[in-house]
């Protein structure tokens, strides 16, 4: 049964990170899941070195995953036409677990057609290439296939995210 998800993204890099904590918190609670929040969890006063804080962020995020029955990932751009690359670890450490993750964008649109759009300063001449000449994945997914075959994509916000994720729950977590 999934009550708790996990509320993976690069929303705590927000200069309003504990109000939009608050407010997927809440929104979670309006769909009936309760949402574990990266910030709900402050870094011991004591900790005081940068890496060892990091250290500790790191385990303390990982051992919510633990607790969370699921991933809700916002997989949004971020810094760039990919996703934050943090918010990936948490995806994919999810998935090693066998943990349910659900992840939402704003648009439609394959990865290629996405980065065309809002990035076209990473698009070469040719529109095929980027500007290194590396190829830039096209299978008619909305992001990278690591990111897009385990992970259902919803194309909105996290309410509507949350919506699918409700649905899902009802068809999958029957009693048998």
């Amino acid at each position: 049964m999934i009550r708790r998800l996990y509320l993976a993204g690069p929303d705590v890099f927000r200069p309003d990170a504990q109000a939009r904590g608050r407010e997927l918190k809440a929104l979670c609670a309006q769909a009936g899941f309760e949402g574990l929040f990266p910030l709900d969890q402050d870094v011991p006063a004591a900790i005081t070195d940068p890496s060892e804080q990091a250290a500790w962020i790191y385990r303390a995020n990982i051992g919510l995953i633990e607790r969370a029955d699921a991933v809700l990932a916002n997989l949004d751009f971020f810094r760039g036409p990919e996703p934050d690359s943090g918010t990936c670890f948490e995806v994919g450490y999810a998935v090693a677990k066998g943990k349910p993750v659900f992840g939402y964008i704003p648009e439609h649109g394959s990865f290629a057609q996405r980065i065309r759009a809002r990035h076209p300063q990473a698009i070469g001449a040719d529109g095929v290439l980027d500007l290194h000449g590396w190829s830039i994945e096209e299978f008619g997914l909305p992001l990278n296939l690591m990111l897009s075959v385990p992970a259902p994509l919803v194309v909105g916000d996290a309410g509507a995210a949350l919506a699918q994720l409700a649905h899902w729950r009802q068809v999958h977590d029957r009693p048998r």
